[in-house]
Parts: C-alpha cells; structure tokens; sequence
C-alpha cells in the first residue's frame, strides 16, 4: 500500500515525528510512506487544510496514493476538506479505537488526525498506537463481527451515493481557484512522488497542466 501523509501549516513542525512515527509502523507489514509535507513551519510552500483536500483527492483518484495520512489542529477541517471530493473517504481519528472501527466498518481510504490536541508526553505513542489500529487487519470486516453484512452493505451504498452527488475530479480542477490548486500541488517532493506512482492518465493530464 502506497501510504502519503500530508501536514497543514498550523502543524507543520510535527511532520518529522509523525512521518517517523508512521514509518517504524507502516514499513515492516510492506507499506511504502510518501511525505508530501509541509515539512517545517518554515516551508515556502505552505498549505492550509482546504488545499489538503484538494491534494488528498488527486493523489487518491490518480492512484498515486491507496491511503492518506492528514490532519490539523482539531482535524475536523481536513476531514471536511479531504471528504468535499469525489474519490475520498475521510474519517476523524482521534485513538486507537477510533482508528480500528473506521478501517473495519468505513472502510474508507483516508484519516484526518487532531494534531494539536493531546500534544503531551506520550503523543508518539497514540501516534503509533493509532497506525497499528489502521493495519492491524483486512479492512471492511465489520464491527462488532455480527453487524459485518449490514455494514458492508451500507459503505456499498454510501459509495454509489458518492458516484451520483460528485463530479469527476478533472471537471472539478479547472474550476478551482487556480492559485489555490497550484500551491497545493507545490510541495517540493510532489512532482517526483506524484508522477512516478500516478496511474490514471486523464488526472496526470490535468495536473501536468496546472503543475508543468
């Protein structure tokens, strides 16, 4: 699984822990972490929480990313951001629990962490508690195992329902802000992650367009 993790500006100066913390999880069970940034607080490219929605969905819908990795302060407007596009299904991840309940009965392709609450002693150690939640199993089993059918059922139904409420992702790009798309896609690793693990043409089309 090809994981990218992705930090706003507000929090930006924890992308090393998190990235480590995330690495000493994701890369012994075969998964591959992409840190696209912010880096520091000091980047030049900055990114708020609704330009991680916008990079969270075009790297979910090309295929260059199966899971992304975001957050911000409370990490409720990167969940509202990241679930704006079509192709991305966000959870709000606050523990273990909460990390472990959304693989097995959402289902879903990305996480959005409060990065700024809870910020103690012991915070790596959520971190790492929480990345082995997501990985510790097959996803969409369902939970409790008894509610398995009806809750497949339902993120069947839930992803039809996203099919028909958005757009195409390429039909939503262009009429963005174009300054806003832009530094989304600025960070410095981006075209050098992006291009090398990109699959669907149309999308590495449009993002050549906007990124050069």
């Amino acid at each position: 699984m090809k994981i990218a993790l992705i930090n706003e500006n507000s929090q930006a100066a924890k992308n090393a822990l998190i990235e480590q913390t995330l690495r000493s999880v994701a890369e012994p069970l075969g998964h591959e972490v992409f840190n696209y940034g912010m880096y520091s607080a000091e980047d030049k490219e900055q990114l708020t929480y609704v330009q991680i929605g916008i990079l969270a969905a075009v790297l979910l819908n090309s295929g260059a990313a199966d899971f992304v990795i975001t957050g911000c302060g409370t990490g409720e407007g990167a969940m509202l951001a990241c679930n704006a596009f079509p192709g991305v299904l966000c959870g709000h991840v606050v523990d273990p629990t909460d990390a472990y309940q959304f693989t097995q009965v959402n289902n879903g392709n990305a996480i959005a962490l409060p990065f700024a609450k809870g910020w103690g002693w012991g915070c790596e150690l959520n971190l790492s508690y929480v990345f082995e939640k997501l990985f510790v199993s097959e996803w969409g089993l369902g939970y409790p195992r008894e509610r398995a059918v009806p809750e497949q059922r339902n993120k069947k139904i839930l992803d039809e329902v996203k099919k028909v409420t958005h757009r195409s992702l390429v039909d939503i790009l262009p009429e963005l802000d174009p300054e806003l798309v832009k530094g989304a896609l600025a960070g410095r690793n981006f075209k050098e992650f992006f291009f090398a693990n990109a699959k669907d043409e149309s999308i590495i089309a449009a993002v050549k367009n906007i990124v050069g």
